[in-house]
């Protein structure tokens, strides 16, 4: 794509060593006016230095969005309701960001007149992947510019020196190898790369930066209740909280008591497999909070045909079709599925666990009457005989032919 083609640029920016360097290397390649984006997702950084960044390379507009409410009210909870984890344990922590910075981008493009957009996402990785299919599906006439695709900086040293060159600062610690690489949000921590690249080495102690070692932990539990309306958290222990404010709490909470980390070796959608180390401590408890709710308000054909469909849900996600209509499609379901899912669930948070103790509901499905081992009037044990007769049919037609 040449630089002609392109008249005003949205780079997603966060202000650190690379995304400056591309930002640079825009105003250099393509000769244009460029727009910077950054979202406070809850990665815990100060945004500010960002904007002081973006104004001494020169750029005249400078969005800096605090999205924390959003992304937890329209992303987050809505891919809990359906318990999407991705492979059997990834609770998605980057992919579910991805595609409302996407949203912003595009939206900011509308509105400054800019007609392309960019990333810093690798060419190796998943996230290009949903970068770009989140804007074609919200502008399908966007232009996209991936400076890791386009450039010759392919090396650390070769990324410093082009610093040093334009005169941004390079921070002491990015003078050497880089540890690791760490991806943030208020749903998780995502450490990738170099330290961690050997599936057969441990991951070091230092990776981690939201929990405590499971065995630091405290020696007695912690006792929470957690309020559901509609499928979505809503209070803790009583008080009722914002989405973002109540998935902070759960995260100081699982934190303080180590839960939350995997070490995952995944199957990227761009096909290799790679080693990443998670943090999820309070999505690790929204989970077993909300499948504790599920198991006394969604009936058992509901519930089973959610845990089939999650899968699908989860890869969808994990691949970047946030705006498909397949995952809309499953959404609607999942949300139908949500109704009467209301009440609350009592957890142990204890070294690294997370179990439910109790849960309660005003739709509760659960009869302790039907289920009771004392004599009860409302259940006729004979009838199990003419259920399991009826069952048994088939399987009896086949034993007697194979036999």
């Amino acid at each position: 794509m040449s630089g002609s083609d392109i008249k005003k640029i949205v780079l997603a920016y966060s202000g650190g060593l690379d995304t400056s360097i591309i930002l640079k290397w825009l105003q250099d390649t393509y000769g244009c006016e460029v727009v910077t984006f950054t979202a406070d997702l809850g990665q815990g950084e100060e945004l500010e230095p960002a904007r002081q960044k973006a104004e001494m390379l020169g750029i005249k507009e400078i969005f800096i969005e605090d999205l924390r409410e959003e992304f937890v009210r329209d992303y987050v909870f809505p891919m809990f309701r359906a318990n999407a984890v991705y492979e059997g344990i990834y609770l998605l922590g980057t992919s579910i960001a991805r595609p409302l910075i996407s949203k912003r981008q595009v939206e900011i493009a509308a509105a400054t007149g800019a007609d392309a957009v960019c990333h810093g996402a690798t060419g190796k990785g998943n996230d290009q992947v949903r970068f770009e299919l989140s804007y074609y599906a919200l502008n399908p006439d966007i232009k996209v510019v991936a400076p890791w695709r386009e450039w010759d900086l392919s090396s650390r040293e070769k990324l410093i020196s082009y610093a040093e060159h334009n005169q941004i600062s390079v921070p002491k610690d990015k003078r050497g190898e880089a540890p690791f690489s760490v991806d943030a949000n208020l749903l998780h921590t995502s450490s990738e790369g170099k330290v961690l690249e050997d599936p057969a080495q441990p991951c070091p102690d230092y990776v981690y930066q939201r929990t405590v070692a499971p065995e630091d932990a405290p020696d007695t539990p912690t006792e929470i209740t957690v309020g559901f309306k509609a499928g979505d958290a809503v209070s803790i222990n009583g008080e009722d909280m914002s989405p973002a404010t109540l998935l902070e709490k759960l995260n100081e909470l699982g934190g303080a008591n180590g839960i939350g980390r995997l070490d995952l070796v995944e199957n990227r959608f761009v096909g290799m497999k790679s080693r990443g180390v998670y943090e999820t401590p309070g999505g690790t408890i929204l989970l077993a909070a909300h499948r504790g709710i599920e198991s006394i308000t969604l009936d058992r054909g509901a519930a089973h045909l959610k845990d089939e469909l999650m899968p699908r849900y989860a890869e969808l996600i994990y691949n970047g079709f946030w705006f498909s209509p397949e995952r809309e499609m499953l959404q609607a379901a999942i949300d139908a599925s949500q109704t009467h899912v209301t009440g609350e669930v009592t957890l142990k948070l204890y070294k690294g666990s997370v179990n439910v103790s109790a849960r309660q509901s005003p739709y509760s499905l659960y009869s302790e009457a039907h289920v009771t081992f004392e004599e009860d009037a409302v259940y006729d044990q004979k009838d199990a005989e003419g259920f399991i007769r009826l069952n048994a049919l088939r399987l009896k037609l086949l034993g007697r032919r194979n036999s």
